[in-house]
């Protein structure tokens, strides 16, 4: 079937490959050129099929990193099953630094399912939902806030599918060792990566591992944590590959993005000074920060208080604002006990 996207793997072939999922797709300088985004491919005999992904968006670090070093590290003879490695899954984005891609605009997050002959983020977007996903027991797509947000680490998985499968991601979600959970609500026909390995059939685990364009010593170690304990409760390694890892201090923090009124948004231009951070506990009514206008220099600054109670996870990190830009929000709490975790 004609995707658009064309490569050279070899599902069937045991120990390690590198190639490249290639898009033609003509520019300027180039009427030939073939956007060419990295894959590796780590199969030894039969076992758990997992796909790593990273550079959903191009500006989300930790995940970028930490894949290309397990490539690097990882051994056919180490792991048993198969692993598809997608370290700069829009990678025009990732060169660019950008959250989308320069060549379409296109917000990969925002695709699926996609279109076979669309533009370059359409495409990838099909490759995955219709060729890559159901071929994968367990999708884990690795994000970070991007160079605009702040963001509080935690794993994500959505509620979809069967009662077991949704039990098999909390588990699976739970053992990752983030500090923090959500399980999302976006609808089965959502355009996200999770929403389309569910559409295929596989285990979507997702996350937010850092923010602001940067990696941080406390964001790397929980990403290259997360990614070896995710492996190890497959049974796709024995030992830590990118480890040794710190000890879990703490049972995972479940919590709900369910409603808008837990987010902040600006009305119009303005620069925002928030008065509290990331992992912040708040209650509706509670002080968000400070919104000033400094076209008018007469009026005092506007006080921006919380509708919802909750845990603050992300605030915007640029202090100029647009109307329609959010600029900090909370997760409600769940109870983990509710969700059958103990």
């Amino acid at each position: 079937m004609h995707t658009g996207l064309f490569h050279e793997l070899d599902f069937a072939a045991n120990g390690k490959s590198l190639g490249y999922l290639s898009i033609p797709f003509s520019v300027d300088r180039s009427p030939y050129f073939q956007v060419k985004v990295p894959v590796c491919r780590i199969r030894n005999g039969a076992g758990p099929r997992v796909l790593l992904m990273a550079g959903n968006h191009g500006d989300e670090y930790e995940g970028e990193i930490a894949l290309t070093q397990l490539i690097r590290r990882l051994a056919p003879e180490a792991m048993c099953g198969e692993l598809t490695i997608l370290p700069f899954t829009n990678a025009p984005a990732v060169m660019a630094a950008r959250r989308r891609s320069p060549l379409d605009e296109g917000n990969l997050n925002r695709a699926f399912p996609g279109d076979a002959s669309g533009v370059p983020t359409s495409r990838i977007a099909h490759f995955l939902e219709t060729q890559l996903f159901p071929r994968h027991d367990v999708v884990f797509d690795l994000h970070s806030g991007g160079t605009s947000m702040a963001h509080l680490p935690c794993a994500l998985i959505e509620k979809q599918g069967s009662p077991e499968t949704f039990a098999r991601a909390l588990a699976l979600m739970d053992g990752l060792g983030m500090p923090f959970g959500f399980v999302a609500e976006n609808g089965a026909a959502a355009p996200t990566s999770m929403a389309a390995a569910a559409r295929a059939g596989a285990i979507g685990i997702s996350g937010e591992f850092g923010g602001g364009g940067t990696v941080t010593p406390q964001s790397m170690a929980l990403t290259r944590r997360a990614i070896d304990r995710l492996l190890l409760a497959l049974g796709s390694i024995a030992e830590p590959v990118l480890g040794p890892h710190q000890p879990i201090e703490q049972a995972m923090t479940l919590l709900a993005l369910q409603s808008h009124t837990q987010a902040i948004y600006a009305t119009r231009r303005g620069w925002f000074e928030p008065h509290v951070d990331c992992g912040a506990t708040v209650e509706a009514g509670d002080l968000a920060g400070w919104y000033h206008d400094f076209g008018r220099l007469e009026m005092a600054e506007d006080e921006l208080r919380f509708a919802a109670s909750g845990i603050v996870i992300s605030r915007r990190l640029h202090t100029d604002s647009e109307s329609g830009d959010c600029l900090i929000q909370v997760g409600r709490r769940l109870d983990r006990a509710a969700f059958g975790l103990s």
